[in-house]
Parts: structure tokens; sequence; C-alpha cells
């Protein structure tokens, strides 16, 4: 078996693959996260840690509801009335902020991706808060959009919301990792000091 993995990655150097291994790896961390999180959401309700998930989540979707009503207000000319997690628009649409909106499973999407993709230790302690800040920061993006939406154009909201915003939340993640890979990760020989073997040129 050991020989198996050694041809494999032979075969990756000498065919200048190792890109393609990255994305690989990224997608198989991405999707491995994603299903894993629904299903401990679906079939045990977040247990054993239920009420601390519902109590995070419930404090962050406050969060992200208050920050987007500041830039709203301040920034957007948008009339509306807002209640505690709501937002009534003039043309009477309305916009509830829930629990499903505090962004967290995203932010620790990217969090668990950095944390298991191969990279130095010393730079994922900077980058992986930066990176979540940013999820955090498309997130009340995603919302000021969503709001736009509904004062303009309410039938496009659930369009808008499954097929634009959410997406969103994936290509930011994407983007962020290929930084890290292109930018931040660096030589093969500094990744290969933190014990994990990934890119070697010789």
């Amino acid at each position: 078996m050991g020989n198996v993995f050694i041809s494999i990655k032979n075969f990756i150097r000498k065919h200048h693959l190792e890109v393609l291994k990255d994305v690989a790896l990224f997608i198989l961390i991405t999707a491995g996260i994603h299903f894993a999180w629904r299903f401990w959401q679906t079939q045990f309700n977040y247990a054993p840690i239920r009420d601390f998930m519902y109590g995070l989540m419930g404090q962050m979707a406050a969060e992200v509801y208050r920050e987007s009503v500041w830039v709203i207000d301040r920034l957007l000319d948008i009339t509306r009335v807002d209640e505690t997690m709501y937002m009534y628009f003039p043309n009477r649409a309305i916009m509830y902020v829930n629990d499903g909106c505090s962004g967290l499973k995203q932010i620790l999407q990217f969090g668990l991706l950095m944390l298991i993709f191969p990279g130095p230790w010393k730079k994922k302690l900077w980058f992986i808060p930066l990176g979540m800040l940013i999820m955090h920061l498309t997130n009340i993006f995603r919302m000021i959009g969503l709001a736009v939406i509904m004062n303009n154009w309410p039938w496009y909201w659930h369009f808008s919301h499954d097929y634009i915003f959410r997406p969103l939340f994936y290509l930011v993640i994407f983007l962020l990792w290929m930084f890290w890979v292109e930018r931040i990760r660096g030589s093969g020989d500094e990744v290969r000091g933190t014990g994990e073997d990934i890119l070697d040129p010789r």
C-alpha cells in the first residue's frame, strides 16, 4: 500500500498536478464538512451541545440583524420599519432574520477547512480569524443585498436568496482558499516543514 501512495505522489510531481491535487482536497474537505454538518443538524439536532448551538446561532443572528439595519439606515435610501429580527418595507414585504441567517455554519466551515488543509500553523493563526471575519462581513453584505431586493423587487427575493446570495458564501470560501494556496501558504519546503508533505518540487 505504501508503494502505491509513493507511486501516486511521484506521478503527481512528474506531471505537475499539484494544483489539481489541492483542488480535489479542497472539494473533498468542503463537501465532507457540509454533509457532516447537515447530518448532525437533521439527525441529532446538534446534540450533545444543542442548547449551546441554538444560543450561539441566536446571538449571531441578532448581531447580523443589528449590523445590517445600521448599514441600511445610514448608507442606503431604503424606507423601512424594523422590529426585533423583522424588517417591514413600504411595499408590505417582510423579511425575517432567523437563526439560519447567523452565518455560523459557513464561518465554521471555513475555519475547519483551513485547520484541515495543509499549511504552516503560524500563518493559519492569523489567516483563519481574518477569513472568519470576512465570512461574517459577507453575511452582512448578503442581508443588505436581500433587503434591497425585498424593497425594490420582492418577486425576485426567493431566487436571490437561494441561487445568488447562498452560493456567494461558497464563492468567498473558494476565493479565500485560493488566496491561501497561491499567496499565503508558501513553498513546498515550508509546507513540508509543518509535517504535512504536500508540495515537494524535487
